[in-house]
């Protein structure tokens, strides 16, 4: 479904990523690990047209994807949920969720079905009961990331990102989480998951790209590699050989 090829990205004599290249297949939960400064975050920002590349092209259903700017990635089928919680804290729970569905003078959901619709995003994963018109920034963090989460599902995206969103959550509703992300697989589209929680790794992910410094160290299926070595390919430069982890992997 979508493929980034030989993508890199520097800021000033910085390298956030270097030549990076990722094969997402359709129907799975492809999980990026990484340590910070790993680029996971500016990878992030370029599938949802925040950065653009110095280098490098993605691919999504075979073609050149040409849009610029979160506008344009989200009308092509990209939505993402990102790890700060980004609201709108005086706007009730039901506008944050609906915002930007709506043109700049236009409601292109009639004001009587906005509450439902809402409340049907909601209802897809959340377990906490929310107010959906109480202001946002009266509600809990983990309920204001539950809101985020919803405003991308609004969409209904062919590609979900996910950015550490189920840290803030409790244990009920990362489990629906969790059920939600499989059934969008299931669906046929794409979950690019973010985290550094291995347990969700192992339990989630259909594939597994490993970044370190800027850098792609590995791709594969889960199971192809242990938790393990997981860590160690993640780990700085110099506490491990990424060739000779690599190798160990493709060889057990």
């Amino acid at each position: 479904m979508l493929t980034i090829r030989n993508v890199s990205k520097h800021y000033g004599e910085t390298i956030a990523l270097s030549g990076v290249s990722i094969p997402f297949r359709s129907g799975t939960i492809h999980t990026v690990l990484g340590e910070n400064g790993s680029g996971k975050s500016t990878l992030v920002k370029i599938l949802s047209g925040i950065v653009t590349p110095d280098q490098g092209e993605i691919l999504f259903d075979d073609k050149p994807l040409r849009a610029r700017g979160p506008r344009a990635f989200q009308e092509a089928g990209f939505a993402t949920a990102f790890q700060e919680v980004l609201i709108a804290p005086d706007r009730s729970v039901t506008d944050n969720i609906l915002l930007g569905l709506d043109g700049m003078f236009t409601r292109r959901i009639p004001r009587a079905a906005r509450e439902d619709r809402a409340a049907a995003v909601l209802a897809r994963f959340a377990r906490t009961p929310i107010d959906l018109n109480a202001p946002a920034g009266s509600l809990a963090l983990a309920a204001q990331q539950l809101v985020v989460l919803a405003r991308a599902v609004a969409r209904d995206p062919r590609v979900l990102i996910l950015d550490e969103i189920t840290a803030a959550l409790d244990f009920a509703d990362r489990e629906s989480v969790f059920d939600f992300m499989k059934a969008q697989a299931a669906d046929g589209r794409l979950v690019i998951f973010i985290t550094h929680r291995m347990d969700e790794v192992m339990a989630l992910s259909d594939d597994i790209t490993v970044l370190r410094s800027g850098r792609v160290v590995t791709t594969g299926p889960r199971g192809t590699a242990t938790p393990q070595q997981l860590l160690q390919l993640m780990a700085p430069q110099g506490a491990a050989t990424p060739e000779a982890i690599s190798e160990e992997v493709r060889h057990g």
